[in-house]
């Protein structure tokens, strides 16, 4: 779990995502027109939730997928992706990806979250391989023998590499592994170790607090109405978005247990991580991909760490740096309506046009690029 995504960005010192501050904006969502292209639309979506992971096909121009895209966010985002990554995977999806998304819960335990992502992933691709995604006109055969893709980011980054250093079967061909981090929990959150007590008196607060009851328990015209309070842009009348937000509440008092009860670092610890990559790592193939103003960053660090063990395997591994920062996979291209009463809520929605969606259109890029690389 990457805390310094979690902590600076998820809870406010950031903007992260873009969506999450202006109440007023309209909420959205994608549907596919005729000439197989994506469109923003008030009640349609173009995603598909199986199992426990949200997928999104490619346009219907595509006869069939190009690869199967196995997707993870960061800690904390990650667990909505649908909100938080939403115009990253459109433009995947548009390349000819089949996008299936992998909500995990957060955890100092990396390693039990690694299994429970290979474990909820396969599971999804098992009913899509055998019955094909009925909602998009795909059958089995049109998914069956596609190349098995991933992208991970952030924390989700780390959880791809475990993945691939945990398992030998059922592993992606290719990881394009983003912003990468495998900090300890004292360099991710400063004076983590001071936080363990204050969070133990903390907790009953939380968990007695009427807005988490509210958005545990919620009918969802409630729960849309709290979203709404809180500033996040959800997708309209989309029940399962807000399940996602539900899921993710219900995490915050978890971690915080695990803080109040004297964790004092992930397991395994980053080392243990590392030992594990240089002996274990799997993947043929890997992109990793930092940014120039991403200060908590080790992608670095990896790339010295996997070189040795890819060449041993006869793999390949390129680095890239792209302009950006952290928070550039989570970008979004919200379309914003301002009511009839300015307020300084709008002026943010209004400011917040203003953030560049090149980076993240030339990030895409860079990955379907290298992905169309071992296509075949």
């Amino acid at each position: 779990m990457e805390f310094g995504l979690a902590t600076s960005s998820f809870l406010g010192t950031q903007v992260i995502p873009a969506t999450l501050f202006c109440r007023r904006a309209r909420a959205v969502s994608l549907t596919v027109t005729a000439s197989g292209s994506y469109n923003r639309s008030r009640n349609d979506k173009i995603y598909t939730r199986l199992d426990s992971c949200l997928v999104i096909p490619p346009p219907p121009r595509f006869k069939k997928p190009r690869a199967i895209v196995k997707f993870l966010g960061g800690a904390f985002v990650g667990a909505v992706p649908e909100l938080t990554y939403s115009y990253l995977k459109e433009l995947l999806a548009k390349e000819g990806y089949l996008i299936v998304s992998v909500p995990y819960n957060v955890t100092f335990d990396h390693e039990q979250a690694a299994k429970q992502v290979y474990e909820r992933f396969n599971s999804c691709l098992d009913t899509i391989v055998s019955s094909g995604i009925p909602t998009a006109n795909l059958k089995p055969e049109d998914v069956a023998e596609l190349p098995l893709f991933s992208v991970g980011h952030s924390n989700g980054a780390l959880l791809q590499v475990l993945t691939g250093s945990y398992f030998a079967e059922k592993i992606p061909k290719v990881n394009a592994i983003i912003s990468f981090n495998n900090k300890s929990a004292t360099e991710a959150v400063p004076y983590f170790e001071q936080l363990g007590p204050l969070i133990q008196q903390m907790l009953p607060i939380v968990e007695a607090s009427p807005v988490y009851e509210m958005a545990r328990n919620a009918s969802g015209d409630v729960l849309k109405l709290l979203l709404d309070t809180a500033g996040t842009t959800i997708l309209n009348n989309d029940q399962e978005a807000l399940k996602s937000f539900t899921k993710l509440v219900d995490q915050l008092p978890s971690v915080f247990g695990e803080v109040g009860q004297g964790v004092s670092e992930f397991r395994p610890s980053p080392l243990e991580n590392r030992n594990c990559f240089k002996c274990s790592y799997s993947v043929p193939h890997t992109l990793l991909v930092q940014f120039n103003s991403d200060a908590i960053d080790e992608t670095d660090l990896l790339e010295e760490t996997l070189r040795p063990r890819i060449e041993s395997i006869g793999g390949t591994l390129e680095k890239v740096r792209l302009n950006g920062n952290h928070l550039t996979p989570c970008i979004q291209d919200p379309k914003w309506q301002i009511g009839s009463v300015y307020t300084p809520a709008d002026a943010v929605a209004q400011a917040l046009k203003t953030i560049p969606l090149s980076e993240t259109r030339v990030l895409s890029r860079t990955i379907v690029d290298w992905f169309r690389r071992f296509e075949d």
